[in-house]
């Protein structure tokens, strides 16, 4: 029976995916620079025999497992770029990079994605339809892979995509779904406050951009509490803001930046509006003049609802209906969104949380680890898809 052999394959290949997780996480590659980890992708595939195009969007690597009967053509997509952090954890596989680690799980997205490519590999005549395997360059850094991927034809032919993210915080052993908005859009904001410097003793003679980037920030919040309809999520922060060099002078400007996270469309507009109205009056009202920049980041995740009723079913069949659990959506971004405007699709959570309590930190931290058999769940729940797609 397929199922049976399918997952007895990805059972076999356990302790592989564990090596190419654990090579990957060693000899980490920056978004966007990534050289060794899609040539290693690319020649792990190859070697299996799997139809491979490199150079995807830039970076990015497609492979494709033809089946050996007709049906419809599945995408499964992982990313594969780390982040500028040093690895501070102690651990045999620590990063060998300064300066640089996989702190999102990305290595054990492309692990979980190559062990689920070689089990349907070895079992491809059995199989209806097509399989194609979508592995990305440069989530963690807009403009991303995604959009690059897709005008480079990977999702040319595709019916329906499917992905997944592990979660250090959240409990193993569990699938995490929901349909709708997953993820929100994010923009990046850079406001600069000019004034005119004056002595701290005689502050009458100058115009404080200090002041006025302080009323600004608060002022911020309101957007949040009196424009935005209650029962739609809206975060603004500052994160920076940097003024001056001395306790004693007033500087000429206040710079500050921040992010805004959004799942509506119009109110992320609003929000950019009335942004830029609330800094630029607060400004001239304090005799200082404001530039406000707002650049536009990954859009929102939307789920489909019938692709994540497939994910609820394969998981549920694989794990038991007790494994598939109803998400709330998060306020991190995934521009896995921009393969879901294209074609149905469902991108979906799995529970990575490490077993010592002392080990179980958030993403993009300096100590981020998983539970490695989380990857087998991925992978399995892929195949799980894959034979929803049987007749």
């Amino acid at each position: 029976m397929l199922k049976e052999m399918l997952f007895n394959k990805i059972e076999e290949f356990m302790e592989e995916m564990i090596y190419v997780r654990r090579h990957l996480h060693m000899h980490p590659e920056l978004s966007h620079k990534e050289i060794a980890t899609p040539a290693y992708i690319a020649n792990y595939l190859v070697d299996l025999g799997i139809e491979v195009r490199s150079g995807v969007g830039g970076r990015g690597v497609v492979g494709i497992i033809r089946g050996g009967k007709p049906g419809k053509t599945i995408a499964f997509r992982a990313d594969f770029d780390a982040l500028p952090i040093h690895d501070a954890k102690n651990a045999s596989y620590q990063s060998t990079v300064p300066g640089v680690m996989h702190a999102c799980g990305h290595d054990g997205h492309t692990a979980a994605l190559l062990g689920f490519a070689k089990a349907i590999n070895a079992l491809k005549d059995q199989v209806q339809g097509n399989i194609v395997l979508i592995h990305q360059f440069g989530e963690e850094l807009p403009p991303g892979g995604s959009r690059a991927m897709i005008a480079d034809g990977c999702l040319d032919g595709v019916d329906a995509i499917y992905g997944a993210h592990l979660q250090s915080t959240m409990d193993s052993g569990h699938v995490y779904v929901r349909d709708g908005y997953l993820q929100a859009g994010e923009d990046t904001i850079k406001i600069t406050v000019n004034g005119s410097g004056a002595h701290g003793a005689e502050p009458h003679k100058g115009a404080d951009p200090i002041l006025a980037a302080s009323h600004i920030m608060v002022a911020l919040q309101s957007i949040v509490s009196r424009n935005t309809d209650p029962l739609k999520e809206l975060v603004i922060s500052i994160g920076k803001f940097h003024a001056g060099d001395a306790d004693n002078v007033i500087p000429e400007k206040a710079v500050m930046e921040g992010t805004i996270r959004v799942f509506d469309e119009e109110l992320r507009t609003l929000a950019s509006v009335r942004l830029t109205d609330l800094a630029r009056s607060i400004g001239r009202g304090l005799g200082c003049e404001v530039d406000v920049q707002i650049e536009r980041g990954y859009d929102a995740l939307w789920n489909h609802g019938a692709q994540m009723d497939v994910v609820r079913k394969a998981a549920a069949d694989v794990f038991g209906s007790d494994a598939v659990v109803e998400t709330q959506p998060i306020m991190p971004v995934e521009d896995f969104s921009y393969y879901l405007q294209h074609v149905a699709g469902a991108y979906f959570f799995v529970g990575a949380k490490m077993e010592d309590p002392k080990k179980v930190f958030p993403h993009h931290h300096e100590k981020f680890d998983f539970h490695e058999p989380a990857m087998e769940m991925i992978a399995k729940t892929f195949a799980g898809i894959v034979l929803d797609y049987q007749k």
